[in-house]
């Protein structure tokens, strides 16, 4: 069986999942492949993949997939079509979020031929608090490229997705219980703030906007995934939380990507 169209799916605030993604499509020896990008916005219609190997990537929020990136991933459904589940996590633990998504795929009438968890700069890490900081790195990627090149010989060597082997992928049933949301977000600061619009632009659930000149974050609807802070041009947001230090401090200790094929 030859792989001929590949299309990837990604929810990505700040842009390793789409990095580790990419990487591995470079790796497969595929130039030209159909994209599509969650992260800010919701599917208008349900969409079914029939002919397309299928890669999903997301991030990991406190050991399991976003559920604003369920939401939207599950407009896309499978015919027994080959998929690829891929998660990025802080450094800390993927937990259960690579058997979700895994699980999540199946549910949607994907056939799941392989699996990997690699490491992306933690959410919440900072100067002087550094949590995998500028990973994905050079080593990650070459690590993504070299699992799309195992990806392309599977597939090509494979006559029937459906007589392969379920996946063992690390996890539990049931998943993971989520944590309590922390009811914090982004603070402002309105001598540095330019009012360019950067972080109304790419918040993935639209907790930022302007009001009276003052940039206000809903901390409800925040996601804690920092795109705003990391982005801004300016400088002028910032989420202190404890448990920056606490992940700095703990998971300081290199981990390298899980691939599983």
């Amino acid at each position: 069986m030859r792989c001929k169209n590949v299309h990837v799916i990604y929810f990505s605030p700040t842009h390793t999942s789409a990095r580790i993604a990419h990487a591995i499509v470079e790796g497969m020896g595929v130039t030209v492949y159909h994209e599509t990008d969650l992260t800010r916005h919701t599917p208008e219609t349900e969409e079914h993949i029939d002919d397309e190997f299928t890669i999903f990537a997301v991030p990991v929020y406190g050991g399991r997939v976003p559920t604003v990136a369920l939401e939207r991933m599950h407009y896309f459904k499978g015919n027994h079509t080959p998929a690829v589940a891929v998660v990025l996590y802080g450094n800390r633990d993927f937990d259960d979020a690579l058997l979700e998504l895994t699980d999540t795929l199946k549910a949607q009438g994907f056939i799941p031929i392989a699996a990997g968890a690699f490491i992306g700069e933690h959410s919440f890490s900072r100067p002087g608090f550094p949590v995998a900081e500028g990973r994905p790195d050079e080593s990650d990627l070459s690590a993504a490229m070299h699992f799309g090149s195992k990806l392309i010989e599977k597939f090509n060597h494979v006559s029937s997705f459906e007589e392969l082997p379920a996946l063992q992928i690390p996890g539990n049933h049931p998943y993971k219980t989520p944590g309590k949301a922390m009811p914090i977000a982004p603070t402002w600061n309105g001598e540095l703030c330019t009012y360019c619009g950067t972080c109304t632009d790419i918040c993935p659930v639209s907790a930022i906007n302007i009001q009276e000149d003052k940039i206000q974050c809903d901390a409800n609807r925040c996601l804690k995934c920092c795109a705003c802070v990391k982005e801004c041009p300016a400088g002028a947001l910032t989420l202190d939380t404890p448990f920056t230090a606490i992940l700095a401090k703990n998971c300081a200790t290199r981990k390298e990507p899980t691939i599983i094929i």
